[in-house]
């Protein structure tokens, strides 16, 4: 059986840059298999020759040349990855001569600028705003005045982990409201998000999907027997479609996607750094 393909996501910072870009690279290539490793603040010669000796080692265990996607600002310590053998992805290369050119200027190179706290207000805002997610979780805190946006769904639809991604990316205070049986069966947005109307954007899923999701959680239970998600899905739906909200599947539909698509419904534009 073939190995899989060994990639490396390196970086003299915290290597998010390179994950995120060359995972983004990586999926347009079904069909091959790669084992992913994140090495972060390689900032050091003798942490470059480390990961090159890593780099080499898997390459040798799993018989094929290993892959390295590389956000390094520092050509002294690129060199030295690039002695692994390792095919080489520098994700700089291609745009800073470009800018040079444009700019009339020549790049000095700083380590770990990408992700560290340059502008602390929006730090501060990215802080509160998960705070105020975590405190209007799943209808904990039902004051909703301060809210950006307001997530509703069956329990297990993927509201708490997106309101989290728009509070930690983007400051965003997004609270969330989970449709018990008692609120479906009423046939009506349940009372305290009926003067938050314009802030509801509605989250669905395949109730097959649903009771994977459930039985993970409370096997065995009535809440994740198929009925029982089929059940509310179809009610959720109803109700979305009867007070005219906004929703989306989550179904196939990924954190950074559906954050995006709640986003831009509310004409909200938020930087992520």
């Amino acid at each position: 059986m073939t190995q899989p393909r060994p990639v490396f996501f390196i970086s003299d910072g915290t290597g998010i840059t390179a994950e995120t870009i060359g995972h983004s690279l990586l999926t347009q290539f079904t069909g091959t298999d790669f084992r992913t490793l994140r090495i972060p603040f390689v900032d050091t010669r003798d942490k470059a020759l480390a990961a090159a000796n890593e780099i080499r080692l898997a390459g040798e265990q799993a018989g094929v040349r290993p892959i390295v996607v590389n956000s390094a600002v520092d050509q002294e310590l690129s060199a030295i990855l690039v002695e692994s053998g390792a095919l080489m992805l520098d994700i700089f290369a291609p745009f800073i001569l470009p800018l040079e050119l444009e700019l009339g200027t020549k790049r000095q190179p700083r380590m770990g600028r990408a992700h560290g706290m340059v502008d602390f207000a929006a730090y501060e805002a990215r802080i509160n705003a998960t705070n105020y997610a975590l405190t209007h979780d799943d209808g904990i805190d039902l004051d909703y005045h301060e809210a950006d946006l307001i997530l509703v769904g069956v329990s297990r639809s993927g509201k708490t982990p997106t309101c989290l991604y728009l509070a930690l990316h983007y400051g965003v205070k997004a609270a969330n409201y989970p449709l018990t049986e008692d609120d479906l069966s009423a046939d009506e947005l349940p009372r305290q998000l009926k003067k938050h109307k314009r802030k509801l954007f509605g989250l669905t899923i395949d109730p097959i999907r649903l009771q994977q999701i459930r039985t993970e959680r409370k096997p065995g239970s009535r809440y994740a027997t198929i009925e029982q998600c089929r059940k509310e899905v179809a009610l959720a739906e109803m109700l979305f479609r009867s007070e005219q909200l906004p929703n989306l599947s989550t179904t196939h539909t990924s954190i950074e996607e559906i954050a995006s698509k709640v986003l831009a419904q509310f004409g909200i534009h938020r930087h992520m750094f």
